[in-house]
């Protein structure tokens, strides 16, 4: 506002207001960014207007952002790229469903079949795994294996996988099926004998259990989880066991918000903002993934308050795949509990863990919100 500046009064209410606003922040958010920025290629027109009130005038963020996607088919980069349209972003402020894998550096050293499609070797590579085979490469080394294509002549190559990562979903279903099944049932040396003893299998570490996700069709396609839950289910089927992982990544396991939660640690120890981050924020479409997975985040917090954050906040925009005008109401819990669990297996339904905390229009509504919240006003 153009007011005198010299008048006592104006001085003094500005001193007043400084004292009770926040200018440093003790929160961050967490993006989700199918469904909140983006809608396939297609740039959400509020998502513009959000984020000219996140950044400076040299376009500096004025909070710590972590955008948390739970697609695995490319690199963090390029995910990076896609936003660039709505703001610089750095590639170290993008999580994908994989990024927690680095975390993971006892598997790192050791040949580890990897199963999805796009980059593979690239993105298993950039995590840190040295020596990544791929389900291709497994099958010209025992055509036997896959007997679909009676093409190819075998070749004598014995090779022992150690563990097993689901990037996301394959293209050719029944081959990834036979070979992972193959590689669990052997122990590691596909083209031997099966043997039902060597219980529990390999390490097998998923990423993406979204059962479905919304493109340009009206209807859901098939996700990861899709995949996931046909593998479980002939694994199942053959041993009578239970297929176990060694961990599941990406919204709404615990270990993608523990690693979302260290990169905005990161961000404001660069930054050099000294208050402690004391809320998340997760912004997300989907009741299943980002909701949840912020409640079950924000429980494990208030359990466990030593030095982590104390609280993770969802908040639910309806421009994705929520649809406050065909979603069952959020208070009626026996409707919810009666719907279909389209969560993964070891997951329980709680109908507490999808009531968002917040519901709002879109991503700036979502912006305006916290700001509200948190009493921020950056300089």
């Amino acid at each position: 506002g153009h007011f005198c500046a010299c008048s006592p009064h104006h001085a003094q209410s500005q001193h007043l207001i400084s004292r009770s606003v926040n200018v440093l922040p003790s929160f961050g958010f967490l993006f989700d960014i199918d469904g909140v920025l983006v809608r396939g290629k297609t740039p959400i027109p509020s998502a513009k207007t959000a984020f000219q009130k996140l950044v400076n005038s040299q376009g500096q963020f004025l909070v710590p952002v972590v955008f948390v996607t739970n697609a695995g088919n490319c690199l963090r980069q390029k995910k990076a790229d896609q936003l660039s349209h709505l703001l610089g972003i750095s590639q170290n402020q993008v999580m994908m469903s994989h990024s927690p894998l680095r975390m993971f550096k006892r598997y790192h050293e050791k040949c580890v079949l990897v199963s999805g499609q796009g980059p593979l070797l690239d993105i298993a590579q950039d995590l840190g795994f040295c020596q990544p085979i791929t389900i291709e490469t497994l099958r010209e080394k025992h055509p036997l294996l896959d007997v679909v294509d009676h093409e190819r002549r075998p070749n004598v190559l014995v090779s022992i996988y150690f563990s097993v990562v689901l990037f996301g979903e394959p293209v050719r279903w029944e081959t990834n099926l036979q070979l992972i099944i193959d590689v669990l049932l052997t122990s590691g040396y596909p083209g031997n004998p099966y043997h039902h003893e060597n219980y529990p299998h390999i390490p097998v570490l998923a990423c993406n259990m979204d059962l479905m996700w919304v493109a340009e069709a009206q209807s859901p396609r098939f996700g990861h989880g899709t995949f996931m839950v046909c593998l479980e289910n002939i694994y199942k089927k053959i041993t009578g066991k239970d297929l176990k992982y060694e961990a599941l990544m990406g919204k709404p396991s615990k270990v993608t918000y523990q690693y979302a939660e260290y990169l905005i640690r990161a961000q404001a120890a660069e930054r050099r903002w000294k208050q402690p981050i004391q809320t998340l924020y997760a912004v997300g479409d989907n009741l299943m993934t980002d909701v949840y997975g912020a409640n079950l985040y924000n429980r494990y917090l208030e359990e466990n308050s030593r030095k982590a954050a104390a609280h993770c906040r969802s908040v639910l925009v309806c421009t994705g795949v929520y649809n406050p005008h065909t979603e069952v109401p959020l208070d009626t819990r026996e409707s919810i509990t009666e719907a279909v669990f389209h969560g993964h297996r070891d997951f329980r339904f709680d109908p507490g863990l999808v009531e968002p905390d917040h519901i709002v229009p879109d991503v700036d509504a979502a912006v305006d919100l916290v700001f509200q919240l948190e009493n921020f006003a950056p300089n």
